[in-house]
């Protein structure tokens, strides 16, 4: 089964293309790390206990306000689901108490939602799926591209296109908190050079300045390319074979960690050009 994963910055498309490949004719499996995210933390799982322990102290309105339609359970109010704009803005920023703040909270989500996708990858492989997509905003950057066949990268060439983008769609976002968030998730540019490092079939960019026709088309340029590099065939060949799955799924860890080291070393090459 081949793990394709998807990534790309906030306010990018990433989710208009995790729609399409669920449908027709593509209709892949999503694992959506986002939506992963937020089972994790509802009320009454560990997650959300430890973040309410965590950050509760120092965020008043950490929970939602109770109200007709949200009773206060219990004295201190753990019943009550995260105010999620205000946990962002503990955590959304450059200064060094929102990067210690971040790493907490990636710290408390980030092993339970990878919990929640080994066990959802399985499930794919036992229904006999020949490819499951992996929607991880930040898959660089927690090193689960290593597990993955192919990544995808959904991209901006243009900046502005993205802030006009993510204002838009949370109008309620300061100008400072927008780029606070388009910042906390990286240059989603730099993400593309380094998904297109990985070599043809393995790294595809999926271009998207423009509007819903042009994104369409260059879904199917890129599932095009993927499909030539990993045929149908050999997907089901795999399924049926366990061992050579697993085996093919070592050597693929082993190329992507060397991938991955040959990209840091690049990388130190030209910040010490500087």
């Amino acid at each position: 089964m081949l793990l394709i994963g998807l990534t790309g910055s906030i306010a990018t498309g990433k989710s208009t293309v995790s729609s399409l490949l669920s449908q027709p004719p593509y209709s892949l499996p999503v694992i959506d790390a986002d939506l992963l995210a937020r089972q994790v933390v509802e009320p009454g799982t560990p997650g959300y206990k430890a973040i309410v322990s965590y950050f509760g102290p120092s965020t008043p309105d950490l929970l939602l306000p109770s109200g007709d339609g949200m009773p206060d359970l219990g004295p201190q109010g753990h019943g009550r689901p995260l105010n999620r704009p205000a946990l962002g803005r503990r955590v959304f920023g450059d200064d060094e108490q929102r990067k210690r703040d971040r790493k907490v909270l990636n710290g408390i989500v980030h092993p339970a939602v990878r919990r929640a996708m080994f066990k959802a990858v399985v499930g794919s492989y036992l229904r006999g799926c020949r490819a499951v997509v992996l929607d991880v905003p930040l898959l660089f950057e927690s090193s689960l591209d290593r597990f993955c066949g192919t990544v995808v990268v959904v991209a901006v060439r243009d900046p502005k296109v993205q802030m006009e983008r993510l204002r838009r769609r949370d109008p309620h976002l300061s100008v400072e908190d927008a780029q606070n968030r388009v910042g906390s998730q990286g240059d989603v540019r730099e993400k593309a050079r380094r998904c297109e490092a990985r070599g043809e079939g393995r790294g595809v960019v999926v271009w998207n300045d423009g509007g819903r026709e042009e994104l369409a088309g260059e879904v199917r340029r890129v599932m095009g390319e993927i499909e030539r590099c990993s045929p149908r065939w050999w997907s089901w060949l795999l399924w049926a074979c366990p061992p050579a799955a697993a085996a093919l799924a070592v050597w693929g860890f082993w190329r992507n960690v060397r991938i991955n080291r040959a990209w840091e070393e690049q990388e130190l090459r030209e910040r010490a050009k500087l």
